[in-house]
């Protein structure tokens, strides 16, 4: 497929999505439910997946389309197909409750397990970040596309590290203080801590955590930081597989290539806290 056709259908999908999910925000009463402890659902969640089903299977008939809100069984045996889709309706739910405005709409594009075209709209910051492998990354505005690149610090001492707001552990804790930076910044949304690495904004993102990783949080932010020059893996390293399981490997990191090798090594020296 063409990169630059399916990314001009990603943002349109997207922006669609955004609205449905503003209208909801606006709103009183954001039909807040719990799927299970600790992981909450809005009605924006739901509208917007149901739409996002509706462009993106007109848009890209016969390709498995992998949707937070959807029934594992509409995707099931998506490893084996070339072509993948992967979906966030809400990215950062809490945060959308919490009314941070930390959230994204995220549309990822896989091709033989690995993302090459992403979208991470952030509806209520009006920033929308797109890439596609072979023509960079970008933030799209009215005004067109302005290249992004990540941040060409080598010195964790000096660097500004996104964290995640609500996901701690004392581990986690422990991890993020061997890495010595300047300053951990809480941010919503993993789409919204990759825009920001792969933007230059931050320098690195950090979840050195051992729980697994959902392949829709994953599949969008590192189509856009691979393409602005950066390297996007799970804690340890390890690339994630979207032919493999929807949850995989353990926790995230994000960075240009010095800052991302700095911090595996630091991360290696520091004994698991439990």
């Amino acid at each position: 497929m063409d990169r630059q056709d399916v990314l001009a259908k990603l943002l349109d999908a997207a922006a669609a999505a955004a609205k449905v999910v503003m209208r909801v925000y606006a709103e009183s009463d954001l039909g807040v439910e719990l799927k299970a402890p600790g992981d909450p659902v809005t009605r924006a969640d739901k509208e917007a997946n149901a739409l996002l089903l509706e462009m993106l299977t007109r848009d890209f008939p016969g390709v498995p389309i992998v949707a937070e809100e959807s029934d594992p069984a509409t995707f099931e045996g998506f490893g084996s197909a070339p072509y993948g889709l992967f979906v966030d309706p809400v990215d950062g739910t809490r945060d959308f409750i919490a009314k941070t405005g930390e959230f994204a709409v995220m549309i990822g594009f896989v091709e033989a397990g690995v993302a090459t075209v992403g979208v991470v709209d952030c509806p209520a910051l009006g920033e929308v970040y797109g890439a596609a492998q072979g023509s960079g990354a970008f933030l799209i505005t009215k005004g067109g596309r302005t290249p992004i690149h990540v941040s060409d610090a080598t010195d964790l001492a000096a660097c500004r590290c996104a964290v995640s707001r609500f996901h701690r552990s004392k581990s986690v804790d422990a991890k993020l203080a061997a890495l010595g930076v300047k300053e951990l910044v809480p941010t919503g949304s993993a789409g919204i801590k990759g825009v920001r690495i792969a933007s230059g904004a931050l320098d690195i993102y950090a979840h050195p955590s051992r729980g697994l990783v959902k392949l829709w949080d994953t599949c969008a932010p590192e189509a856009i930081v691979r393409a602005a020059g950066g390297i996007y893996t799970d804690a340890s390293g390890r690339p994630f597989d979207y032919r493999g399981p929807v949850a995989q490997n353990e926790g995230t990191l994000a960075a240009n290539r010095t800052l991302h090798a700095e911090a595996l090594r630091r991360f290696a020296t520091v004994p698991e806290v439990t």
